[in-house]
């Protein structure tokens, strides 16, 4: 039979003392921040990922668009792609190319900026071409 003096160190030893529970927990808040934060990247990867992967159709899109007018103007325009897009608008300008280098063929040539943003983000995507256009 155990003594009384065995059994009060049996009690006594049973359960953790405060400092492990301390340091088990600093460990625990740890591994929870580290993967909250990993969330937080990965989520943020997510949407650049998809909006650089959306901004250069939606550009060469808007190119398009004003391709397809007879007259090139300069022209500065911008808004917003509607419903399909939400948070995704634009910027864009048609400017005349003035080039020494290429002398008189220069003033047949367009430079076309286009600038895809969004707003909450702050991504934005620019795109940039020059088109030949026939006088008349």
């Amino acid at each position: 039979m155990l003594s009384l003096k065995t059994d009060k160190s049996l009690i006594l030893r049973s359960g953790f003392s405060l400092l492990e529970i301390l340091v088990a927990m600093s460990i625990i808040a740890i591994v929870f921040l580290s993967i909250f934060k990993m969330h937080k990247q990965t989520i943020s990867m997510n949407q650049a990922v998809m909006f650089y992967t959306i901004a250069p159709l939606l550009a060469q899109n808007k190119i398009e668009e004003f391709e397809l007018k007879s007259v090139y103007d300069s022209i500065y325009d911008s808004g917003n792609f509607g419903d399909n897009y939400p948070g995704y608008r634009y910027n864009i300008s048609i400017d005349d190319v003035d080039s020494k280098l290429l002398g008189y063929v220069a003033g047949d040539l367009m430079k076309i900026d286009v600038t895809v943003f969004t707003d909450i983000e702050k991504l934005s995507y620019s795109l940039r071409t020059y088109r030949f256009t026939v006088p008349g």
